[in-house]
């Protein structure tokens, strides 16, 4: 048999071949828990069989035969840790004539470790209309989708990052639209195209409502007061048949008081009056889902002094959003109590 032995190093595909009988190629690039880097041996014309001989730069043998019919194209896993490795060897074919010929062989392989998407609630910047995220690898391009509440779409495109650093600050931005954001989703793809992505709801409806003056230390919804959840739930009813239709929205309630008292009976307190207005208004007949907190005397509209009856500080907020909503005055996590 006539061979003929083109000496390739293995960065392109078809990489190597031996004649016409076979064919080598390279899937160089694989991601932690999605398989391996591997060789491809396709067999164009018969054989007996074939026996790969790497080492890889770390010192590790790689030993593997096969054969195949032609047609047939025999995938060879090269089991790595996370890394970029190079590898030297080649690949020895025999033929029914009982004559043999190499292929040498010089590639590099890289495993992927996972592709983390980072967002910090601070960088999803709603007013200024714009987005900035870190990628764990360089990254590539974004694919971006800003979806409006009125329904229409205020973005969707794709935006270059030719390449920029593992950990560099990203952005993406987009044009005024009428209507609040709702969702954005973003797509974030790597230079070997890897990706990863998410959705994010900025979106919320902060609910103008009168408050509910509730007896000193306690928190039953006076029969008085009860015209005012009323009110409340009829502007949540209809916010949700606006927007429902676009994402499951929930209603959290935010509790708080003046800074009479002790601040752990306060902290109490204000929990339990969110939960009972939280439990009027479903008694009313709101079917989404209702959270609630109470941060007591720890989150002051007005700041005061210790033991001070300030009526602006007895209040509740009523908010809609499909996300727990960012606050930024709050002194603690919040702790959503579901009703």
């Amino acid at each position: 048999m006539n061979v003929r032995l083109l000496l390739l190093c293995l960065t392109l595909t078809p990489l190597c071949a031996l004649a016409d009988a076979v064919r080598v190629s390279l899937q160089p690039r694989a991601a932690v828990g999605k398989g391996m880097p591997e060789l491809r041996v396709h067999i164009e014309e018969p054989i007996t069989g074939f026996e790969l001989k790497l080492e890889r730069g770390d010192g590790q043998q790689v030993r593997v035969k096969g054969g195949g019919k032609p047609g047939m194209t025999r995938a060879l896993p090269l089991e790595q840790p996370e890394g970029r490795f190079h590898y030297e060897g080649g690949l020895v074919v025999r033929f029914p004539d009982a004559e043999e010929a190499s292929i040498p062989l010089s590639f590099d392989t890289e495993l992927l470790g996972p592709l983390n998407l980072t967002v910090v609630p601070e960088d999803v910047d709603v007013p200024g209309r714009k987005l900035r995220f870190t990628l764990s690898r360089p990254a590539a391009r974004a694919r971006v989708t800003v979806l409006m509440d009125t329904g229409k779409t205020a973005f969707d495109g794709e935006v270059p990052f030719d390449g920029a650093p593992a950990g560099q600050p990203l952005e993406v931005t987009w044009p005024e639209a009428e209507g609040k954001v709702l969702r954005i989703s973003l797509k974030a793809f790597d230079t070997a195209d890897f990706y990863t992505g998410m959705d994010l709801f900025p979106w919320r409806v902060d609910i103008p409502h009168e408050e509910v003056n509730f007896a000193s230390g306690k928190a039953d919804v006076p029969a008085a007061e009860r015209r005012k959840l009323d009110a409340s739930h009829a502007l949540i009813a209809d916010a949700v048949t606006r927007y429902g239709r676009f994402a499951e929205l929930r209603l959290y309630i935010l509790g708080h008081t003046d800074t009479v008292g002790d601040t752990d009976s306060n902290r109490k307190l204000s929990l339990e009056r969110a939960r009972s207005i939280a439990a009027y208004l479903r008694k009313r007949g709101l079917k989404l889902p209702i959270l609630y907190e109470g941060f007591g005397e720890q989150s002051q509209r007005v700041p005061t002094q210790d033991e001070t009856d300030e009526a602006a500080n007895r209040r509740a907020e009523y908010i809609l959003a499909i996300e727990p909503p960012a606050l930024a005055s709050t002194p603690f996590p919040p702790q959503w109590r579901k009703l």
